[in-house]
């Protein structure tokens, strides 16, 4: 049998990057594929000179076609931050319906299996608490985050619509707050923006009061969780998150601890329709695919810290 292929779409960006890495340790024969809007080529030129890698520049919310046999999909295009779908709402948008529908196209043409990338946004601001994937959310559609939070629902919905009327094998993870090498300094989430601004001895901005609560899960255990869940034979909506909670004023002292400056916060209006909670029920994933968080938050900082320094020392080509 010829050597097994997957599309990885956003396959540039934080955690696409990272899933190339992993299939191609795996031995498969990787197309990684994005438009570069917030992906790096920084984070795949590492693959270019193998035989197994191809990349395509392209935006999955136009046609998509990819030669020969593919035997998964896992599209992970779409901004992720709010300070780049509050920037490009229509495209979010876009990439989220258009896209989604063309891949499962796609991977019905090539009788593939095909995985999306939802979220614990489709939780919006979650009146249960922890949030077990039988929660229906608390989701403000016309609000700022409603471009990218009812992408990620029509995301789910028309994925389900394929697998249930045209029987297609289809996997849907909700991924909770991730973090890890590769992300970009200006991503604008919490832990790089207080990354960045500690290492720059800047005061750090948190917005509100500090008393809101997420859940950080390291890059390489949600690969991990990805991994088994697309290899497994459970259609329905599976949770991977690490549920260690933490306020966002606690994580601001970890940081300032962690990298040896004084703790200086600089307050800041809480945005509308912020979560207040955020902490993933990882019961489905420890149940049907035996996951689990193995790394530590302390361990997965001081990871990502090494990253941070090296970026903050080396000039940036980051898009601002």
């Amino acid at each position: 049998m010829s050597q097994k292929r997957v599309l990885i779409t956003g396959g540039a960006g934080f955690l696409g990057s990272h899933l190339c890495d992993r299939f191609i340790r795996e031995g498969y024969h990787v197309i990684a594929m994005d438009n570069l809007i917030t992906g790096s080529l920084a984070n795949i030129e590492h693959l270019f000179g193998l035989k197994e890698f191809e990349f395509y520049h392209h935006d999955v919310s136009k046609f998509v076609y990819v030669p020969d046999h593919l035997d998964y999909i896992l599209h992970f295009a779409s901004p992720a931050s709010p300070i780049d779908y509050l920037k490009i709402p229509i495209q979010t948008l876009k990439v989220g319906s258009l896209g989604t529908h063309n891949l499962l196209g796609l991977a019905k043409a090539k009788n593939a299996r095909m995985l999306i990338a939802s979220t614990s946004e489709v939780y919006g601001d979650p009146l249960v608490h922890p949030q077990a994937e039988d929660y229906w959310g608390n989701v403000n559609p016309v609000g700022p985050r409603g471009c990218y939070d009812e992408a990620k629902r029509f995301q789910e919905a028309m994925t389900m619509a394929y697998h249930m009327h045209h029987g297609m094998e289809t996997r849907i993870v909700r991924i909770f707050n991730t973090y890890g090498p590769r992300m970009r300094l200006n991503d604008g989430r919490v832990l790089p923006a207080f990354l960045s601004q500690a290492l720059r001895g800047e005061p750090l901005s948190i917005f509100g009061d500090g008393s809101q609560t997420r859940s950080f899960c390291y890059v390489d255990d949600l690969v991990e969780g990805i991994y088994r869940l697309l290899l497994s034979d459970y259609a329905m909506p599976v949770n991977i998150g690490n549920p260690s909670e933490i306020t966002i004023r606690e994580f601001a002292e970890e940081i300032c601890k962690l990298t040896g400056v004084e703790l200086k916060i600089e307050y800041q209006p809480l945005p509308k329709d912020d979560p207040q909670k955020r902490q993933p029920d990882i019961t489905k994933a420890k149940e049907l695919l035996g996951w689990e968080p193995q790394v530590d938050r302390a361990e997965g900082l001081q990871k990502t810290l090494i990253y941070f320094k090296d970026k903050i020392q080396a000039p940036t080509t980051e898009k601002a």
